[in-house]
């Protein structure tokens, strides 16, 4: 557990042990690691240093060099949670148990301690060194890189293995486990943990609707957050006035899951949302992202292309990326080089370079792109265009003979072209490069314990339905059951708006024509609008009206 340093150096300033400029020489020197490189030049003592923080936290300081602990009283604590909180019980003070730890000021681990440990707890201050020796000695602790190099570890091998019961004893560290568990089971796409003024709140995102599950104690929200914090291996759970992000990845039974894990302060404390990559579910072909026979062979034919570009666009929670990798399942042939900039890249695909953009060292997704140029890849797919210099370069590899693939934000098929034009892309380039675009949005899809059932008269106006057009049709509702957990829904599928570039498009194109007449154009090429796709899976009975009505609102004109 890394020290607040910040704090640290402001404390010892104040208390005259080091001066500004010696601070700022080993700042220079070693940024991240001042107090360490301080220690290290001699400038200060370790022991000096743990004396000032316990003084200033108003505990007591313990040199542990010559201090034998009893087999009875490092037994009280397993050896688990002693390292995970850099923790040593040393010896029973009438009714309380003495632990020694390195960071006094570690508040959050204090308050878990207490939960877990069931017991009275008193808490004095060691060096990081003394504290380090006596895990090795009495708990058999490999080293201090133990929270650097992956932090808690379930079940040993990053595992949360339900199968075979591998839980730990403690109650946050089951209730943790637990409720990644149940949001697995009930195919959760985001866990939310949502501190408020009298409540801890739990909700689950099931098929995008948010779900109140029940809320643990309010008193348990920090320890909690520690856990979770702990198990990213690259949070502090001493800093609470910042966000921070992170990633744990566990195993469920046979199946590998990766949690995208983010974290922010609010006016009750941090709330955390929990992203659940499960990636077994973006191994999928084109038939299973809902489209209809026609769409899917249109689809099919645009990126089966030899150069172009092909963009899918859409919200926030979309499916845009999952639409992405149907397509790279499709694509991907022995006599193909695929190559895909991602970030993160939330899927490994056998058979396809992927590369990891990653900012803090100059990876970003231009830099990863002009790299790649140079692999001589067939097809390229970027996880999204963000920038003018990120589509120049995608522009320029599809007009060399490269398909490329990626995604935008924009709300439909046609704005899209405003879109490229709005960051800086000239419209002669977009023009001559752009293929298609494909708009897309999620709906959910009926359980097959659905019903049968007749559109109201609102419904049929917001649809745009008359008599004729629905006779012979099957519309369903929704009903509800044990596999769907009464909901009448299982699953998502896309309704999808496909917009092929021609030749009178590029014209318009290059003559700055209007968004209102690139849609116009695109309706005589026989574009069907998100409504109209989803109008067709409602009298097929595959999803509701009411949902079709809600997810397209914007596209009611």
């Amino acid at each position: 557990m890394a020290l607040n340093e910040d704090y640290i150096i402001e404390v010892l300033q104040e208390t005259g042990m080091v001066t500004s400029s010696q601070v700022e020489d080993a700042r220079r020197n070693h940024p991240g690691q001042v107090v360490a490189a301080l220690v290290e030049f001699g400038v200060l003592k370790a022991e000096d240093v743990a004396k000032t923080l316990a003084a200033q936290s108003g505990i007591e300081f313990m040199d542990l060099t010559d201090v034998v602990i009893p087999p009875e009283i490092t037994g009280l604590i397993t050896s688990e949670n002693a390292i995970r909180y850099r923790a040593v019980p040393v010896q029973e003070r009438e009714d309380a148990l003495l632990i020694a730890v390195a960071d006094p000021m570690d508040i959050d681990s204090f308050d878990a301690m207490n939960h877990l440990f069931g017991r009275t707890l008193e808490f004095v201050c060691s060096t990081e060194e003394q504290i380090e020796r006596a895990l090795q000695r009495y708990y058999g602790a490999p080293d201090k890189q133990f929270a650097e190099e992956g932090g808690f570890q379930i079940s040993g091998e990053g595992a949360l293995d339900e199968g075979n019961g591998v839980m730990e004893e403690a109650p946050v560290i089951k209730m943790v486990s637990s409720l990644l568990i149940e949001a697995y089971k009930t195919r959760a796409s985001d866990i939310h943990l949502e501190p408020l003024e009298k409540k801890f709140r739990v909700r689950f995102r099931v098929d995008g609707v948010l779900q109140e599950m029940q809320s643990p104690p309010k008193k348990l929200h920090s320890a909690m957050i520690s856990r979770i914090k702990i198990m990213t291996g690259s949070m502090s759970i001493a800093e609470k006035r910042v966000p921070q992000d992170g990633r744990i990845q566990i195993k469920l039974g046979q199946k590998s899951v990766d949690l995208r894990v983010s974290i922010i302060p609010t006016v009750h404390g941090e709330s955390v949302v929990m992203r659940i990559l499960d990636k077994t579910a973006l191994m999928i072909g084109l038939p299973e992202l809902g489209f209809l026979s026609d769409d899917q062979a249109k689809f099919e034919s645009l990126i089966a292309m030899p150069d172009g570009i092909v963009l899918v666009t859409g919200p926030t929670g979309s499916g845009k990326t999952t639409t992405l990798y149907a397509c790279l399942n499709t694509l991907n042939k022995p006599d193909r080089k695929l190559i895909t900039v991602e970030d993160p890249v939330e899927y490994q695909m056998t058979g396809i370079n992927q590369v990891q953009v990653k900012a803090d060292i100059g990876m970003t997704f231009p830099a990863a792109l002009r790299s790649i140029l140079r692999q001589a890849p067939n097809i390229i797919m970027i996880g999204e265009i963000r920038d003018l210099e990120t589509a120049t370069i995608a522009i320029n590899a599809s007009l060399t003979g490269h398909l490329v693939l990626s995604t935008l934000h924009t709300n439909d098929a046609t704005s899209t072209i405003a879109r490229l034009v709005d960051i800086g892309v000239k419209p002669f380039l977009v023009a001559s490069s752009l293929r298609a675009v494909m708009a897309q949005r999620l709906v959910r899809k009926l359980c097959p314990c659905k019903v049968p059932t007749e559109l109201s008269e609102y419904e049929m106006k917001s649809l745009r339905l008359d008599a004729a057009m629905t006779a012979g049709a099957s519309p369903m509702t929704n009903n509800g059951c044990d596999k769907c957990k009464n909901k009448g829904f299982k699953g998502r599928m896309g309704i999808f708006e496909v917009f092929v570039v021609d030749d009178e498009v590029r014209n318009l194109v290059i003559g700055s024509g209007t968004s209102i007449q690139l849609r116009a154009r695109a309706r005589e090429l026989g574009m069907r609008t998100l409504r109209e796709d989803g109008v067709r899976k409602v009298l097929a009975g595959m999803t509701t009206a009411e949902e079709v009505i809600t997810t397209t609102m914007s596209d009611a004109n």
